[in-house]
């Protein structure tokens, strides 16, 4: 494991101001344990974080804009949702209490939530920074699926780091 250093994320960031594509290109910059640390850019020209926990058919990704926005992607090939449904949800961290997610967004093979920008937000990452496993349920509190959170202080502090760096980015002058 080592640390993403503000160069590589510079130099990734570079690598994307070449001429824009039609398909979303990334950069690995930190893999750690079950996780993987990527920056995104954008055919729009925008550009984001995430931190990974991929296991080919599912995976349960947190997204970082530019704007410090922050998203949460849990993703199952076999789930077929359509478009503009919502879903309330539950997420558990290990034992801890679970974090009731009301109006996710069900979009083809992924549901998505928009973290709150407020404490809540920030407990809800430090709990997966400091945790093992995390478990996605239906609002009534039915397994669906499960995460291995292994790595994640690591892979979170990567994810501040290159959002971070993002933030130092952008071209709005008032972020």
């Amino acid at each position: 494991m080592k640390r993403i250093g503000s160069g590589l994320i510079a130099l990734a960031l570079a690598a994307f101001a070449l001429p824009a594509v039609a398909e979303p290109s990334s950069q690995t910059l930190f893999t750690h344990k079950h996780w993987e640390v990527e920056i995104v850019g954008f055919d729009d020209g925008s550009f984001a974080c995430l931190a990974e926990v991929d296991a080919t058919t599912d995976s349960f990704t947190v997204w970082v804009y530019a704007d410090q926005s922050v998203r949460l992607q849990f993703y199952s090939t076999s789930w077929e949702f359509g478009e503009g449904d919502t879903a309330d949800l539950q997420v558990q961290i290990g034992r801890r209490s679970p974090w009731n997610l009301t109006g996710a967004e069900l979009y083809k093979n992924s549901i998505l939530f928009d973290l709150p920008d407020s404490n809540q937000g920030v407990n809800f990452l430090v709990e997966v920074a400091q945790g093992s496993r995390l478990y996605l349920r239906t609002a009534q509190g039915e397994g669906v699926k499960d995460y291995s959170l292994a790595g994640s202080q690591a892979s979170m502090n990567a994810l501040i780091e290159c959002a971070d760096a993002l933030k130092g980015n952008s071209k709005n002058p008032f972020n």
